[in-house]
């Protein structure tokens, strides 16, 4: 086991700071960064406390970029977190190389993503939380534009939730979602309507002590039953400001496992209330499956045929 605590900062590092990055690359978060906020708010108070938290396992041919966008934010009062789950890869090289402007960070066996998450909020002293997976980034200027935001909203506003954007390993731009509402029974539809990029969110501490913390026992979508669960007490509110950029990539397990966290997401939704959203996600798949028995012969002789007809069946009766 790897741990370490830095000495706290005095103030925001800048790039001067910071270990030079890797020849080849520019731009934010290498040879960019925020512009430094004073470390008082327009109306005198200092800024919030914001924790930062990153969960991490095998991901050193992105974490250095993760990082560096969390640090070069400008901002006066963070708390940045790193919670490795004992990578055999480079990554504890990098998290070294960081260990200065990091207020904490461990590499050790975890029980997944969301176990990880939860002991590094459990660590945590600030007012404001959020999570940054270790191949997402933030974008420039993103905790200000964040935090003031929830700053002003009234305390029933649980989050807030600005633009995120979904990137190829080039950084061009795949996919952005709508800017739909927020409401719960938005999110309860969250694969057709009210979903956002995770690492736009920024939510308050109290929501988190409230709704939290992540299930465990769910491996692709606890962010979801997280929201929905803040969702019952508190608001969502949208800002029309870029946060964050989530990075596609073949080793997302959203990406590589795409029909499980669809699977796991239908079942969230039914179990917190959203039954008509789980059988419309369900009858989808019937359908494809409809459609590719009528195109493909072949299918019927496929292992895992009688398992779909099963589930047409039961959902069938359940429609009736």
């Amino acid at each position: 086991m790897n741990t370490s605590v830095s000495e706290p900062k005095k103030s925001a590092p800048t790039l001067d700071d910071l270990p030079p990055p890797p020849e080849e690359n520019t731009g934010w978060p290498w040879t960019e960064q925020s512009d430094p906020l004073p470390e008082t708010q327009p109306n005198g108070e200092p800024w919030p406390k914001i924790s930062i938290v990153t969960p991490s396992y095998n991901q050193g041919q992105f974490i250095e970029e993760t990082i560096r966008s969390v640090l070069l934010q400008g901002y006066p009062n963070l708390e940045y977190i790193v919670m490795d789950g004992g990578s055999s890869d480079h990554s504890t090289d990098i998290l070294e190389k960081y260990d200065p402007w990091i207020d904490y960070w461990e590499s050790q066996e975890d029980r997944g993503q969301a176990h990880a998450i939860n002991r590094g909020f459990a660590r945590a002293g600030g007012r404001i939380f959020a999570w940054l997976n270790s191949d997402d980034w933030f974008a420039l200027d993103a905790l200000h534009a964040a935090v003031a935001a929830l700053s002003d909203a009234p305390e029933d506003v649980a989050a807030v939730v600005g633009k995120g954007h979904m990137v190829d390993k080039e950084g061009a731009v795949v996919y952005t979602p709508e800017t739909t509402e927020l409401t719960r029974d938005a999110l309860l539809d969250w694969m057709e309507y009210g979903h956002f990029i995770q690492p736009a969110c920024v939510f308050r501490k109290s929501a988190w002590d409230e709704a939290g913390p992540l299930r465990e026992d769910l491996t692709y979508c606890f962010d979801v039953a997280l929201w929905l669960s803040m969702a019952d007490q508190a608001e969502f509110r949208r800002i029309d400001e870029t946060i964050a950029y989530a990075l596609k990539h073949e080793e997302a397990k959203t990406i590589a496992q795409r029909n499980r966290s669809r699977a796991e997401t239908i079942v969230v939704a039914a179990e917190y209330g959203g039954t008509d959203v789980a059988l419309k996600e369900i009858n989808k798949l019937v359908d494809r499956l409809e459609y590719f028995e009528s195109k493909v012969e072949a299918v019927v002789n496929h292992p895992l045929y009688k398992v779909y007809r099963g589930i047409k069946r039961i959902f069938k009766g359940l429609n009736s």
